[in-house]
């Protein structure tokens, strides 16, 4: 878990963020947007980093797995429960 910084609307601001891997193989840095627990499980919504800024238009959910102060994400593999997760989120 790393934090960075974002000024945004002239308000300094941190946020968590989070590596992924492309199919590709190519390591992407991505800012935890939100998080929630859904069915005893933890899941992050993330959003991808541009330059100093958050790039919202996207999101993205994964699985998470809290180790004391620190978190793994998880890609979501199964459609059934990516539906029923984005529905729950969809909700909050």
């Amino acid at each position: 878990m790393e934090m960075k910084d974002d000024f945004q609307e002239n308000e300094f601001q941190e946020y968590v963020t989070f590596t992924v891997t492309t199919k590709e193989g190519t390591e992407v840095e991505m800012a935890v947007v939100d998080e929630f627990d859904f069915k005893n499980k933890h899941y992050v919504v993330g959003a991808l980093i541009e330059g100093d800024t958050i790039n919202e238009d996207g999101m993205y959910t994964y699985k998470s797995v809290i180790e004391g102060d620190d978190f793994t994400v998880e890609k979501i593999t199964s459609e059934v429960e990516y539906k029923q997760v984005a529905e729950a989120y969809l909700k909050l």
